[in-house]
């Protein structure tokens, strides 16, 4: 089903004209609910801290979750204590909850638990992003927030929009869900403050980004040896973009034995991933790897990559923040 979606969104396949008629009615209710926001008959929650929305305007992945570690990273580096707020994508959660060092995949979700693992960064995933928003800044001393995700989530409102697209597959054939990748038009883009380009080419008003792999690591041991190169191995992703994974493995000198496309989030069992690895060693991503870590075999591994964007990025950036955190520190202040 997923290679079926990824012809009709990005190679304009033909099957995309039996899905325009809902991608009529998504996008009427899309615009009925910004109308609610912009005539004010619904409000969006403005917080006393700076939000930085991370999102895009496709579904599918398109290098959220690295931008979101290099904002904690960045933002520390400048004196900041971010904290970030997630919706948990991939399981069902009840009200809020905290996101703690070693959270499992499966109550969390897969991206919160590897940013926490990352960078031990105070976080809350919520359905609703201002009640997850409220409950951070009641238990921890954070100065910014950042939300993974949530460019749509119109009831909070935030201070810098930060747009991903995926530089190999763009927007596809711009259609809206479900005929096409789009959560909203083209249109858009004009009000965002940042669109990000992973992987490139950037177009005139696009940041580039890259994505820098680093050395294979062992799922079940972080300080192991890292796997050597030229070798066999199995690959495996569950991710927006399987495909740019297999080729950074392959430009690594991977020999790529077998390749395995998963559903975005999809949670995986021990049994399943033992049968698919065989006698090979078997590859995954790291956001893949926090769903593996309980039942992982010795000859598991995943590929940790990092996020480098321009320093004109991080100047741009770090200004706009400063001058809407000084904003909200008068206003509190009652200036």
């Amino acid at each position: 089903m997923q290679q079926l979606i990824h012809r009709i969104w990005y190679h304009n396949h033909w099957a995309k004209w039996l899905f325009l008629p809902l991608s009529g009615l998504f996008g009427v209710v899309s615009m009925l609910r910004r109308l609610m926001f912009s005539l004010g008959i619904q409000h969006a929650t403005t917080l006393p801290v700076p939000v930085i929305v991370v999102g895009n305007i496709t579904a599918g992945g398109s290098g959220k979750t690295p931008t979101v570690i290099y904002l904690i990273e960045l933002l520390r580096q400048q004196g900041y204590t971010p904290g970030v707020i997630s919706r948990g994508y991939g399981v069902e959660i009840q009200g809020c909850i905290a996101v703690n060092v070693g959270a499992k995949a499966i109550d969390v979700g897969d991206e919160p638990a590897m940013i926490v693992a990352r960078t031990q960064v105070p976080m809350v995933v919520g359905a609703k992003r201002v009640d997850a928003a409220n409950m951070l800044l009641a238990n921890n001393d954070v100065d910014v927030i950042i939300s993974d995700d949530g460019l749509q989530h119109y009831a909070l409102a935030r201070d810098i929009e930060i747009a991903l697209v995926d530089g190999e597959r763009r927007y596809g054939n711009q259609c809206l869900i479900p005929a096409g990748p789009l959560r909203e038009g083209l249109w858009r883009l004009k009000s965002v403050d940042f669109i990000i380009n992973n992987g490139g080419p950037a177009q005139q008003n696009e940041v580039l980004m890259s994505l820098t792999p680093g050395p294979l690591v062992q799922v079940s041991q972080s300080d192991s040896e890292p796997l050597p190169i030229a070798q066999d191995v199995v690959a495996m992703a569950a991710i927006g973009n399987p495909q740019r994974f297999f080729n950074t493995l392959t430009q690594l000198g991977y020999n790529l034995a077998n390749t395995v496309e998963f559903t975005d989030h999809q949670a995986f069992s021990a049994t399943e991933l033992h049968r698919l690895s065989g006698e090979h060693p078997l590859v995954m991503t790291e956001k893949d790897a926090v769903k593996c870590r309980d039942f992982a075999e010795s000859h598991w591994w995943y590929l940790p990559v990092n996020a480098k964007l321009t320093p004109e990025f991080d100047h741009a950036l770090l200004s706009q923040l400063q001058q809407v955190a000084q904003t909200k520190k008068g206003l509190s202040h009652g200036i």
